[in-house]
């Protein structure tokens, strides 16, 4: 098996999953604690039917780099997900499932009216599920994902103390001159950042995943915001990395292994927390 590892690790491709996949996860984790908290974890799997209604988008007109129209209409997304959500009409679960649904429904439409190749199946596959094959990344995609990534944990730790007070009491962050609309509107447009990253890894359909798990892994050990919010993290980034291994030694589709890791990680912290809590 280490010769195994080693040989692949002599491959530049393979440090670029792991790059790519450490940092996602390490992103997606900070933000998952306020989504969690604040009851809205379901955004990131609203947005990432967005992103994939883009994609298909993109994929019919063409572009060369998808990114360009992928991630501004992700961002918008999350702009009107977020103030439908405040409209006492639309609640923000309405809102989520009423936005994603038909995104998705669009976004396969497209690519079946508006094929790119004759391989929709695999292509519909390898958008909601992730890459099965790790060659699918090059090095333009990796310095895009570090320079955004770079970006998504400056606003974070720069916004932290607003963020915090935002996520535990709106209403009082208000009351004391905190703007709490535009530091849900910077919380928004973060995970969409987060989620048009994580769409080559491990798919749509899966990103929520790496949003939710560790969050929920961190609460069961720790009560903190702060200590919950490191764990959370790490928890995430250690997943990303040992699930990436696995699914090079297995040969399984990475974002699904890198879940399933962080599923094993939430099983264990339950554990944990349950023998905690009776010492």
């Amino acid at each position: 098996m280490l010769d195994k590892l080693q040989m692949y690790f002599q491959y530049s491709l393979v440090w670029y999953a792991l790059i790519v996949g450490v940092l996602i996860a390490l992103c997606s984790s900070l933000l998952g604690v306020t989504l969690v908290l604040k009851r809205f974890s379901f955004i990131g799997d609203g947005l990432s039917h967005v992103a994939f209604g883009a994609m298909a988008i993109a994929s019919v007109l063409n572009f060369t780099n998808k990114m360009l129209l992928v991630l501004p209409l992700t961002i918008i997304a999350a702009v009107l997900l977020l103030r439908t959500g405040q409209n006492t009409k639309i609640k923000g679960d309405a809102a989520i499932a009423m936005i994603s649904v038909g995104a998705l429904a669009f976004g396969y439409l497209l690519m079946n009216v508006f094929p790119s190749n004759a391989n929709v199946s695999g292509d519909v596959c390898s958008t909601l599920f992730g890459s099965t094959a790790i060659i699918t990344l090059n090095k333009n995609d990796v310095f895009l994902c570090m320079a955004l990534s770079a970006v998504v944990l400056a606003v974070f730790f720069i916004f932290y103390n607003k963020i915090f007070a935002v996520t535990f009491d709106e209403n009082f962050a208000q009351a004391t001159g905190t703007n709490a609309r535009l530091y849900n509107l910077i919380i928004a447009v973060i995970i969409a950042v987060i989620i048009v990253l994580a769409m080559n890894l491990v798919g749509s359909l899966l990103i929520s995943a790496l949003v939710i798990f560790p969050a929920l892994s961190a609460m069961r050990v720790f009560k903190s915001f702060g200590a919950v919010t490191v764990c959370s993290a790490v928890m995430s980034a250690v997943c990303a990395f040992f699930g990436i291994i696995t699914s090079i030694l297995a040969n399984t589709p990475i974002g699904s292994t890198i879940v399933a890791v962080d599923v094993l990680a939430f099983a264990l912290c339950c554990l944990i927390g349950h023998f905690t809590a009776k010492a």
